[in-house]
């Protein structure tokens, strides 16, 4: 609410809470969002008594809009953007960031009042978009943190890693992830990859540490095998326009 409200344009009539009655939260209102955690969405829309004028939208990113299925007009306005704290969200709900959305025109007219760009993703493929946040976001906040306790198994800080972390991740985007992936497992380098489990196995917790290593050393592989096919591909599309030139 705070980031459209900045956003200017949209009065707010205020949050309903937990213990609030919520059926009469369409009245006066052209615009109603749900909020909840995904899997209270249906059972709050459902108590809403349905306005014709309203539109309901929900926030949730693994959700269709089957969950809003008493609403004649609906959408879901899904963030790609992390939301920690109040505060940081509305500031980066106003970045210039990609929302996905779907269903009633008002989710892209709110997307473009944000400053954002809509991607329209339908239902059937919702719990695929939202797989690939959840790696996108969560995953990575994950490998990090192994970051972190890896690097303090030999007494580093984390904060040593930044520059590394980030140039990476603009690399992915800026190249492609195929180009981008540099290190053992891209060069074939299987004694480093072997010396990496072997001090890994030496941690508290190396289970989790080693499977979690070995599981990114084989999505590495593949995704070097994939850049080699490829240059090869590319390669030899070039050789046979070489050949009808001459």
């Amino acid at each position: 609410m705070a980031a459209l409200d900045a956003a200017g344009g949209y009065e707010s009539k205020g949050a309903l809470g937990r213990g609030d009655s919520v059926a009469g939260a369409c009245d006066g209102v052209d615009l109603l969002i749900i909020a909840t955690p995904d899997d209270q969405v249906e059972q709050v829309a459902s108590r809403v008594h349905p306005d014709e004028s309203t539109v309901v939208i929900h926030l949730s990113g693994s959700l269709g809009l089957g969950v809003l299925a008493t609403h004649p007009r609906r959408g879901s306005l899904h963030p790609l953007v992390p939301l920690p704290t109040p505060e940081l969200g509305a500031e980066r709900l106003r970045s210039g960031i990609t929302f996905a959305v779907a269903g009633d025109p008002m989710t892209r007219t709110l997307a473009a009042a944000l400053g954002g760009t809509p991607l329209v993703v339908d239902d059937e493929h919702r719990s695929t978009y939202h797989a690939a946040a959840t790696i996108a976001a969560n995953h990575l906040v994950a490998l990090i943190g192994q970051v972190e306790r890896v690097a303090a198994s030999a007494g580093l800080p984390l904060e040593a890693f930044a520059g590394l972390v980030r140039a990476a991740s603009d690399d992915a985007f800026a190249l492609s992830p195929r180009r981008a992936l540099t290190g053992p497992a891209a060069r074939g380098d299987w004694e480093t990859v072997e010396r990496h489990r072997e001090a890994l196995a030496g941690m508290a917790g190396h289970r989790t540490e080693l499977a979690a290593y070995d599981a990114m050393v084989g999505l590495a592989r593949r995704l070097s095998v994939d850049a080699h096919a490829a240059a090869h591909a590319a390669a030899t599309e070039a050789v046979a326009d070489q050949e009808q030139v001459a």
